[in-house]
């Protein structure tokens, strides 16, 4: 979910879910975390701020199958795919749409029961400002969860950055291999929900994850981070083959492949908040 302006990243789904499993796991290991929603005697209000393509927001259905779930993002590419995926009567008899909305200035029209974002804030300069509206609209007892990565001074991100900031590329791309470092750490996020009179869990997990197949950082990064380079060089090819190539032989430096696949950690940083009652 991004904001409107020239420079918002096109996202490819098919890019993006070729680690589909790697990406679930951290939204899988949040929603373990996330209490009881209150009034269980209705059928529950959901929100997915930043659903992507929707394959973690249908996991939320799973959870709460006779809710009434709506994923929101502003990538139409990524809405496309998941209207086509998902949308429709859950199993439960719940009900799940997607509609466009920018998390930058999303608002609940309604009250919600629960509030959730994987792997988008990170997108969203200032998101913390937007705590207290997004508590203030969640019903008594509700919980706004998140999952952000927490891993923007690894190898991975800092040699885009640099690359990015570099003479050759400087006057091409731009900031655009740094737009995404809007995260603060666990004990900020600790302190902001807190103040805001939410029983807070906040954690951090590193994941140590082997990648199969011919470079797979950079085709893992060609579906999040390098979004925002590779949309800047979109209409010229040779460009983007050449930045491409630069960036694939620092990856390789650093992560060169093993025995069984290439190890790539990966940090997560996780908030569950709950609203008092």
């Amino acid at each position: 979910m991004h904001s409107v302006d020239s420079a918002a990243p096109t996202w490819d789904p098919q890019q993006y879910l070729r680690h589909s499993s790697h990406r679930t796991r951290p939204f899988l290991d949040l929603l373990a975390r996330i209490p009881q929603l209150p009034n269980q005697s209705r059928p529950a209000r959901v929100a997915d701020l930043g659903c992507g393509p929707g394959n973690v927001t249908a996991l939320l259905a799973d959870r709460w199958p006779d809710a009434h779930i709506t994923g929101f993002d502003l990538s139409p590419e990524m809405l496309e795919r998941a209207e086509k995926d998902w949308a429709g009567t859950t199993g439960g008899g719940g009900w799940l749409d997607f509609r466009p909305a920018d998390a930058a200035h999303w608002t609940p029209e309604e009250p919600y029961d629960l509030i959730v974002s994987n792997a988008a804030l990170q997108w969203v300069p200032n998101h913390p400002e937007s705590f207290a509206i997004w508590i203030d609209g969640l019903r008594p007892g509700g919980t706004f969860a998140f999952q952000v990565p927490g891993n923007f001074t690894s190898p991975s991100h800092a040699l885009l950055g640099e690359l990015c900031e570099s003479p050759e590329w400087r006057h091409r791309v731009g900031d655009q291999g740094r737009r995404f470092v809007h995260i603060l750490e666990p004990g900020e996020y600790l302190q902001r929900l807190s103040d805001l009179g939410c029983v807070t869990d906040v954690w951090e997990t590193t994941y140590h994850q082997m990648l199969l197949g011919e470079d797979p950082v950079l085709e893992w990064v060609k579906g999040t981070a390098l979004r925002p380079v590779l949309t800047a060089l979109r209409d010229d090819r040779e460009a983007t083959e050449a930045f491409l190539a630069q960036y694939r032989e620092k990856l390789r430096e650093v992560y060169p492949p093993g025995p069984h696949g290439t190890a790539f950690p990966f940090r997560r940083i996780f908030a569950v908040a709950t609203k008092g009652v």
